[in-house]
């Protein structure tokens, strides 16, 4: 290479160094002006401690892609951050609800709540008027008919633009034969939002306002706010005063005004949890059920799904491919059609379960009224939907044991249930028990099952929380979070957070009990 041509090398590599370094810059800046503005947004939604989080989030990723600072930071970065987002970051916000009194009642802020109280109005009936809206090109009239004189009154031009606060004057119409004044109610509809901003200056000094489809009337203000925050009805002069307690505004008397606004209570929802009879009776029996219910299925499905795998991988055993193929259908099969098969099947009067029991014995079980039927029931439909996943591990498990183990047992003189308890399971337990664990985990949460054959009923009685006798924790927290108690997402979200860390201590429990089984071999 000569050395122009050497020269004219190192020239194009710079240019395309300074195109990138430009290109990355540029990215970079874009980048700091759209996160700049999410976080603002965020601040000015009236949420300043998340839009705190927001910009240090956003200040580490900077310093880790934008600086030379950690480089092996890059590439761990994005695992951590998607953990932050999408595990941590639930989990906080959900434990931010439950310090609060969060529902159907308090869903808006104190704010909004009191500029929607000061816009209610009410219209004087006396003073209603009706209206005919006429378009002149892209001006518009409003024409009244007085009520009863059958006066009109025609107001200035006004465009869609030009309606502010200030009253448009109305004068009375000279003659108004030849106007169309029967505009259809579309072209009320297309104007309404104008319509609603109209102010009318009577000549008398009377102010109207829009009351209703057809109507202008003189309206006046409900509520009034007073020097210290309060609220005063005009119409009876009733003062209502903020509780920052309750989060509603109410009277001396208790009277409250809807809505209720949302505010910070503190450890209230979890000593409902605590102190509440009526609410911690049935959410221990609630929890016990789910610890039994999560156990159970486990036992059974590990049960039967490992009897079924030694069984189908006995060497005598003629047509085991087809066996098994069988036997995998119910999980092959999405379980809320099986789940919803089921209920047809355990119905009362026309199943067919019930259809056999009646020929057979002469019985048709309450399945769906009595609790524990329910709860049989619901342990029938789970281990059938769950005994085929065990049974695919441990044919793998099993097809992985030495043979030549079986073959010095046979020596021995040792019979089909000694190979099991002494080759078989021993050596299948310890791959297996991490997947039972999350086999437990999937059926402490398993909400589908619940939702959709039971609903938890039947329910509990003389409960302030409407609960169901087989409700687990996860159905229970979404009946009071949508469904029977008001929507109490506050309620709701202390429970999903004492969940989360029962939860959460059971795993280390679990854990460190591995850790230390394994320890001692």
């Amino acid at each position: 290479m000569t050395e122009s041509s050497a020269i004219s090398s190192r020239r194009v590599r710079g240019a395309r160094s300074a195109t990138s370094t430009w290109m990355y810059r540029a990215i970079l800046a874009s980048t700091t002006v759209a996160a700049l503005y999410v976080i603002l947004k965020i601040y000015a939604a009236g949420q300043p401690l998340w839009a705190l989080g927001a910009l240090i989030f956003y200040s580490i990723a900077l310093a880790v892609y934008a600086t030379d600072w950690s480089i092996p930071s890059r590439y761990t970065f994005p695992g951590l951050a998607a953990i932050f987002l999408f595990i941590a970051l639930p989990l906080l916000f959900t434990m931010q609800i439950g310090f609060t009194n969060y529902s159907s009642n308090h869903l808006l802020t104190f704010s909004r709540v009191t500029a929607y109280l000061l816009e209610q109005s009410t219209a004087d009936d006396k003073s209603a008027h009706e209206f005919s809206l006429l378009n002149d090109g892209s001006d518009f009239h409003i024409v009244l008919t007085m009520a009863g004189s059958g006066q009109r009154f025609i107001s200035e031009r006004f465009t869609r633009q030009s309606v502010g606060t200030d009253p448009i004057r109305v004068s009375l119409a000279r003659d108004m034969s030849s106007e169309p004044l029967q505009p259809s109610i579309r072209d009320h509809l297309a104007m309404r939002d104008v319509l609603l901003r109209l102010k009318l200056a009577m000549p008398n000094g009377e102010i109207l306002s829009y009351s209703g489809l057809r109507e202008f009337a003189n309206v006046s203000p409900v509520w009034r706010q007073n020097a210290d925050g309060s609220l005063t009805r005009n119409d009876d002069g009733a003062v209502f005063s903020p509780n920052a307690k309750t989060g509603y505004y109410e009277s001396a008397s208790g009277d409250k005004l809807t809505p209720g606004y949302t505010v910070n209570v503190g450890f209230a929802n979890y000593a409902r949890m605590i102190y509440d009879e009526n609410f911690r009776a049935p959410f221990i029996s609630i929890f016990i059920w789910t610890l039994v219910f999560a156990l159970l299925s486990v036992f059974f499905v590990t049960a039967i799904g490992t009897s079924l795998a030694v069984i189908l991988n006995w060497e005598a055993l003629k047509g085991a491919t087809i066996y098994r193929t069988l036997l995998f259908l119910p999980y092959a099969v999405p379980g809320f059609i099986s789940i919803l098969v089921f209920k047809g099947l355990f119905n009362q009067n026309f199943g067919e379960i019930n259809t056999i029991l009646s020929a057979l014995f002469g019985i048709k079980p309450s399945w769906f009224a009595d609790p524990l039927l329910a709860k049989v029931m619901l342990l029938i439909v789970n281990v059938w939907l769950g005994f085929p996943y065990i049974m695919v591990l441990c044919t793998g498990l099993i097809k992985s044991i030495p043979a030549d183990l079986y073959e010095a047992s046979a020596i021995a003189g040792a019979g089909p249930l000694t190979n099991f308890f002494k080759i078989t399971l021993p050596l299948i337990v310890k791959p297996l028990a991490p997947l039972l664990v999350g086999v437990f985990a999937f059926n402490f949460n398993n909400f589908v099952l619940i939702a959709l054959l039971t609903d938890g009923r039947p329910d509990f009685l003389n409960t302030k929380v409407p609960a169901g006798t087989n409700d687990i924790l996860v159905s229970y927290t979404y009946r009071v979070a949508f469904k029977d108690s008001g929507s109490d997402f506050g309620l709701a979200a202390a429970i999903s957070t004492v969940v989360f860390f029962m939860v959460a201590v059971m795993a280390l429990l679990h854990l460190r009990m591995m850790k230390a089984s394994q320890s001692n071999k």
